[in-house]
């Protein structure tokens, strides 16, 4: 069985025979089947849903993307449900290492770099090899080091002799010197951290173009000791001027490390583990888009939190905390992000549409009324073939309506928002 096994989101996992290529379907072994039901059970465990347990031999994977590798060898790769058609692993690929490097404010650098355009190579791969490009750059401009005070005994004189402990030399060792000097060293934070990110690295990867490129890196960092305290290492990574061609090798550092993954596998075994829940990474992209895109003088407040559904006993209960709130000079807008296909052609079915999320901007709407007046409202889901266009506007009444947008992470548009009325400079769906 091949061990990389590449699905997209809510795909079902079985130990089952099942046809070969289907994304929605796959065949993993009975060791990473056993593996996944006991992290499903230790996400449940931390009020989070990894999968569902469907039967003894069926799993259904949930809405995190990314990529995971069992103990036994097993690299499954979950890619967003969002294309149709063509080349749907290619497209969604790069859709997620594009929402992955916005979410983290991440630069990658691949059009300048031939060999490690990885398009097609799975995620895990191309975070592996942008590590790599960037730390090649990095030691051919040059490492910095940094002087280590060194005490030492030794039978000659170099630097500055210790007085206080040569005094206290016992007879028959008072030939011996001891002495303290300082030595040009490359080991400092920044450079430890690295070479151990860069020896993950190399135990990792299954691409013949990052294992050359690692080993190489490893051979030139050989004089550089692998982090042991990761944290505190971190804390110490300056941001000097001196430092400031560390920067870009920073972030993917620390991804490589499991100290910046929103949600990464926990325990002993140090696998491959890169899992983002694919709504957050949705909410990020729009919130990013609309900072770019509104009109000047228009203030965007990600995760408001300010109000709250009732009063109980003189205090609050049921914080209220809209994806984004957007306070322009005409009116106020609540912004709510969903990942989730919604069907246009289905009205008699309310286009499966969620009652909650009606009744949860309803909420919203009345309680972060600015001085009184109405503010404006919307869902916005990704746009698909059966959702292209923004639905008939939702009545509430007493002036209160809502818009049900699509957003197109192809294009880089909010569709329909000029008809709703949102504060966005004109043509919006033309802005990249």
């Amino acid at each position: 069985m091949n061990p990389c096994v590449t699905v997209r989101e809510y795909a079902r996992l079985t130990t089952a025979q099942v046809a070969h290529g289907d994304l929605d379907c796959a065949q993993i072994s009975d060791s990473a089947f056993k593996w996944l039901c006991e992290q499903s059970a230790r996400f449940k465990r931390s009020g989070a849903t990894l999968l569902q347990v469907e039967g003894r031999c069926d799993l259904r994977w949930d809405s995190y993307v990314g990529v995971l590798e069992t103990p036994c060898g097993t690299r499954l790769e979950i890619l967003p449900k969002h294309h149709e058609q063509g080349d749907c692993v290619g497209k969604s690929r790069a859709l997620l290492r594009k929402l992955i490097a916005h979410a983290l404010q991440l630069k990658p650098r691949e059009a300048s770099v031939a060999s490690l355009e990885l398009f097609d190579a799975p995620l895990s791969e191309w975070v592996m090899g942008q590590f790599l490009a960037e730390l090649d750059r990095l030691v051919k401009r040059g490492m910095r080091f940094d002087y280590r005070r060194i005490e030492e005994e030794q039978r000659f004189l170099r630097g500055q002799l210790d007085v206080v402990a040569q005094m206290r030399q016992p007879p028959g060792r008072q030939h011996h010197f001891q002495i303290r000097h300082d030595v040009f060293l490359p080991d400092r934070a920044e450079n430890r951290l690295l070479k151990l990110a860069l020896q993950q690295v190399a135990k990792s990867t299954r691409d013949a173009a990052n294992w050359r490129l690692a080993h190489e890196l490893r051979a030139m960092l050989v004089e550089v000791p692998a982090s042991q305290q990761v944290s505190e290492d971190l804390r110490a990574w300056s941001r000097d001027r001196l430092m400031a061609h560390y920067q870009a090798v920073k972030p993917w550092c620390e991804l490589i490390l499991k100290q910046q993954m929103p949600l990464a596998v926990s325990g002993q075994w140090r696998g491959v583990s890169l899992l983002f829940p694919m709504e957050k990474l949705f909410e990020k992209y729009v919130e990013g888009w609309l900072a770019k895109a509104l009109k000047p003088g228009v203030q965007l407040q990600p995760q408001a939190n300010e109000q709250h559904l009732c009063g109980h006993s003189s205090g609050q209960m049921f914080r209220l905390k809209p994806d984004l709130l957007i306070d322009a000079p005409r009116q106020r807008w609540i912004l709510d992000t969903k990942w989730k296909r919604i069907d246009a052609g289905k009205p008699e079915r309310n286009y499966e549409l969620s009652q909650g999320d009606f009744y949860q901007l309803f909420a919203y709407g009345h309680k972060y009324r600015r001085d009184g007046e109405v503010p404006g409202l919307a869902l916005i889901y990704p746009r698909w073939s059966r959702f292209e266009q923004a639905l008939p506007v939702f009545d509430y009444g007493e002036g209160m309506a809502l818009w049900v947008l699509p957003f197109d992470l192809d294009a880089d548009c909010l569709l329909g928002s000029l008809s709703a009325g949102l504060p966005v400079t004109a043509p919006v769906e033309l802005i990249a």
